[in-house]
């Protein structure tokens, strides 16, 4: 876990993206921006900022709430709620950090507390909402555990975990596998099988998830796996849902897979390095994002402080690297495609500034645009399409 602790400075100028590429984003050309961080005597929660994608430019933030450090966050696919990990170890008086519950106000855009509920961990890093809206599936690093957290259909409200899974066993790199670090949790397209990449165990956890109940059970296969030492962290899934790609964080390494939706199961394609020939320095990667084209592959680099580009053969899954781009900035934390699949913004966490660059639609090459703003230590991005 890399870099996670308090962050004395946050200044407020951000602005960012979401993950999620649907037809009314196609229609969109301008996005509202939710920006976690972690607080600090001057970052005091989740900002809002605006993209527009006709002109690559990012709006000043406000502050949208106030909440501790909501490292994460994830809008609901209403739109109505925003639900974020606040990355504590203690909460009410429990070994457990927090998952909040915002109501999204549709005119400002301002946030405001529904209520909270414990993590069942400490230090909760990824969270999302499944498909349905029904549950919130939340990662806890330091206790490497997972959990789900049913919504309530009417008010957006978080209930108390159903369902708490801990992970057990280490790795072969005592400094960063002595335990499990359940690093992020995801899901299929079907909303049928949920993936939960472990730092510490060098897995991707496989478990069938019923949004009915918020139960998960063991998959058969109950992995998918990497090589030891590689430190899996974030994980995404191609938009044919035949292939995913994780960013292996203590190897510098992205493993393609091909994905069985009948099984479940992940079998490793190919594994390449994110880093060019002969760089030596320290180095983690942090995010993966495939762009909505299904063409390429980005992942960030964090002391080369690089967007390593990958582009994918649509037959078989494969990556070929296409090299380097150079964020402008040091420590790119976090980054994503807007879901108009037109710029990249990356987020440099040490140097808080994001810096824009724009897609080639062909070739999924990036190019800096010259738009670079100030913000402090980004850490997650969401968009919500701006209404008419």
């Amino acid at each position: 876990m890399l870099n996670r602790v308090w962050l004395a400075l946050c200044l407020v100028g951000f602005s960012f993206m979401s993950i999620h590429h649907s037809s009314a984003a196609d229609a969109t050309k301008k996005f509202r921006v939710y920006i976690g961080t972690y607080t600090s005597p001057t970052c005091r929660g989740i900002y809002q900022s605006t993209f527009d994608v006709e002109t690559g430019q990012l709006q000043a933030a406000q502050l949208a709430a106030e909440i501790v450090s909501p490292s994460f966050v994830a809008i609901h696919p209403n739109q109505k709620y925003l639900y974020a990990v606040n990355e504590i170890e203690d909460f009410e008086g429990k070994k457990s950090g927090a998952v909040t519950a915002l109501s999204i106000d549709e005119a400002t855009g301002a946030l405001r507390v529904l209520n909270q509920q414990p993590s069942e961990g400490k230090h909760p890093c990824h969270l999302i909402v499944d498909a349905a809206g029904k549950n919130v599936l939340v990662a806890n690093y330091s206790s490497g555990t997972v959990a789900v957290l049913p919504v309530d259909a009417a008010s957006g409200r978080l209930s108390k975990s159903v369902t708490t899974i801990q992970h057990a066993g280490s790795g072969p790199d005592k400094s960063r596998q002595e335990g499990p670090h359940a690093h992020s949790i995801n899901l299929d397209a079907a909303n049928r099988f949920a993936f939960a990449a472990d730092l510490g165990l060098d897995k991707i956890f496989i478990y069938r998830f019923d949004g009915a109940t918020g139960s998960l059970q063991p998959n058969e296969p109950p992995a998918g796996t990497v090589a030891p030492g590689s430190g899996p962290r974030h994980m995404a899934f191609h938009p044919t849902g035949k292939y995913a790609y994780v960013n292996n964080e203590l190897n510098s390494t992205v493993t393609a897979f091909q994905y069985d939706a009948g099984k479940g199961s992940l079998t490793e394609i190919q594994t390449l390095s994110t880093l060019p020939a002969g760089f030596t320095g320290e180095n983690s990667t942090a995010e993966t994002v495939v762009h909505p084209s299904g063409k390429s592959v980005y992942v960030s680099n964090r002391g080369h402080d690089s967007i390593a580009v990958y582009q994918v053969d649509p037959a078989t899954g494969k990556l070929t690297a296409k090299g380097n781009t150079p964020t402008g900035g040091k420590t790119p934390r976090n980054f994503n495609v807007d879901p108009t699949g037109a710029f990249l913004l990356a987020a440099n966490q040490s140097t808080n500034d994001v810096v824009v660059f724009r897609i080639d639609p062909n070739s999924g090459d990036l190019t800096p645009t010259g738009v670079k703003i100030e913000v402090g230590s980004p850490v997650c991005i969401r968009f919500l399409p701006l209404k008419n």
